[in-house]
């Protein structure tokens, strides 16, 4: 599968990757995808979740290398069961706000876009995780030009608050 061959109504469940065991991917928890899973709300911001709140969202989920995604902001954990958790960040937008379920924000404080690689060693999994900068004043003037000077100052600066 390639983008030049995909679009968004061409693929199906039967294109999707299936389980293997070992990597289990989800936007935000295993159980819910607007959930967040590594962070938690408290007050205007997004924090690192306690470890408490990280198992019981990661429920049942067994697969060695758990990836999600939802806040943008990278991340890698090792569960109490030893799994990794990893949310590789995210490659175009470091900072955003929300009102759901109240106001907040999250913030990476850069514009470089971010993104992990997982590799399976011998002895478990290696999780390196990456920023790059990139041409982001060329996004975020494309974000001006589609009337959102909200997410050109985000892809800007990484800050959400002017």
């Amino acid at each position: 599968m390639t983008k030049a061959s995909t679009s968004a109504g061409s693929i199906t469940s039967s294109s999707r990757a299936k389980p293997s065991g070992e990597v289990f991917l989800c936007h935000g928890t295993p159980r819910r995808d607007i959930e967040y899973f590594l962070d938690s709300q408290v007050g205007e911001r997004l924090v690192l979740a306690s470890a408490k709140d990280v198992a019981e969202r990661l429920g049942e989920e067994r697969s060695e290398l758990v990836c999600c995604g939802h806040t943008h902001i990278p991340r890698v954990l090792r569960s109490a069961r030893g799994q990794w958790l990893v949310n590789p960040g995210s490659v175009g937008l470091q900072a955003w706000d929300d009102d759901h379920p109240e106001p907040h924000v999250a913030e990476m404080g850069s514009p470089d876009a971010r993104y992990a690689i997982a590799e399976k060693m011998t002895q478990g999994w290696r999780v390196t995780s990456i920023s790059v900068p990139y041409d982001h004043e060329a996004a975020a003037r494309i974000a001006a030009r589609n009337g959102r000077e909200d997410w050109a100052r985000w892809l800007r600066t990484g800050y959400a608050a002017a």
